[in-house]
């Protein structure tokens, strides 16, 4: 594990290899068709208490609950359906509680993104392009766009959500870099008040619904990868660890666009997210609806989806608890071979190099990437290729290329 993959969460493990073996094993079994990892598990049922109007809505912050009532609350929502029929009820009732708890169940108008390119760097079987759009007139939402060289298409594309902590750390530069590689091209976006936003004065914390704000950037930054020239719109990835996470299986969850998700060390039925960016809004319990990430998650079923895991942190408990009920709603669909968990029990919470190699088999088999183009020697992906830059070498805006004077001002409210 990188130090700079780190997240918010105070303590780390010792980095060892932990969950699976994500080396020349996982190479043969993604070339025999195999693809990621797996875990098993089971969940009891129990008598199902649904959310009434007078009980909501209410904001379920930070740790909301125990592990236990978790897990209690797993269950009973498990009692509540009994075949997919029923559980399309559930899922449609929550995925409309969500867009109702952040404002979106009438969404903004789809204005022009008027994207925009600027200094493009090109490096070892891959490019990097400065990009931005307008998600909402005068909302500037900035980011890298990595593309394949060499390669033809029809291209996949993916979403990139970096995280707290900034897009220009470098492991999330090398894992888009490495997408692109594959044959992916990747839109790595800045949340709210990171990036050139911060540098414009935004504040991730004080702007006002930035849950919502951000949703709307996440879906407009998948508008984006839409719309380029040889992306193929089934072959659609999303992925982020830790509030990037948050970011991919809330988007997965009401856009199914998504065609592929991989959230890393953040999916838990006990942990709604420490920041107003997670959890600030009434998503997951309103007059109709009572939920938590680890069904939020359940709800890209059946699409492909992997979750990356730790001993460390809040997903310590994902091969007992949370992967155990997604799978049961996996299975409802007759779709347990699309979701996946590669735990890491001795690792913490990142997206390092472990993890990154229990990911990118997984896009390999479900986004149809270059199997045998990133392996190198030792059966492992090689990731000595990517050029990692500064944060001045990534900034979209500077002192040649200035901010544009029709912006909106720092922590204005999506309309």
């Amino acid at each position: 594990m990188n130090r700079d993959d780190r997240e918010r969460h105070p303590r780390y493990a010792t980095p060892m290899a932990g969950g699976q073996d994500v080396s020349a094993g996982t190479r043969r079994a993604f070339l025999q068709g195999m693809g990621g990892l797996c875990l098993a598990g089971t969940v009891l049922g129990g008598p199902a208490r649904r959310a009434s109007a007078e009980d909501g809505p209410r904001l379920r912050r930070g740790n909301a609950q125990t592990p236990e009532e978790a897990q209690r609350e797993l269950d009973e929502f498990k009692a509540s359906y009994s075949d997919l029929a029923g559980w399309e009820q559930r899922k449609a009732r929550i995925r409309q509680g969500i867009l109702d708890g952040a404002r979106l169940s009438t969404l903004p108008e789809k204005t022009p993104l008027q994207p925009q390119f600027f200094n493009k760097r090109v490096y070892d079987g891959y490019s990097a392009e400065s990009v931005a759009i307008q998600s909402w007139p005068g909302f500037y939402v900035t980011g890298t766009l990595y593309r394949p060289l060499d390669m033809k298409p029809p291209y996949a594309g993916v979403v990139s959500a970096h995280g707290h902590g900034g897009r220009f750390l470098p492991g999330r530069q090398i894992r888009c870099a490495v997408l692109a590689r594959m044959g992916a091209i990747v839109f790595h976006y800045d949340m709210v008040g990171y990036g050139d936003s911060q540098e414009a004065g935004w504040s991730h914390g004080k702007t006002p619904e930035v849950l919502r704000l951000i949703t709307w950037n996440s879906m407009r930054a998948l508008d984006v990868v839409f719309s380029l020239d040889g992306v193929d719109p089934k072959r659609i990835g999303m992925t982020g660890n830790s509030g990037g996470a948050s970011q991919t299986f809330y988007l997965s969850a009401i856009d199914d666009r998504v065609a592929v998700s991989v959230p890393s060390c953040q999916v838990s039925a006990h942990f709604f997210g420490g920041c107003v960016c997670e959890s600030g809004m009434p998503i997951h319990w309103g007059p109709n609806h009572k939920t938590n990430n680890a069904e939020i998650a359940a709800l890209t079923a059946p699409r492909p989806q992997l979750l990356l895991s730790n001993g460390a942190d809040w997903t310590k408990f994902t091969p007992q608890t949370e992967f155990p009920y997604i799978r049961h709603v996996y299975s409802l669909y007759g779709a347990e071979d699309k979701v996946q968990n590669a735990h890491f029990p001795r690792e913490g919470h990142d997206y390092g190099p472990s993890k990154r190699m229990a990911a990118y088999p997984f896009f390999i088999r479900h986004l149809e990437l270059d199997g045998e183009r990133p392996w190198g020697r030792e059966g492992v992906i090689n990731e000595s290729f990517v050029t990692v830059e500064t944060r001045e070498q990534m900034l979209v805006f500077g002192p040649n290329n200035p901010y544009p004077k029709d912006a909106v001002a720092p922590n204005t409210p999506l309309p």
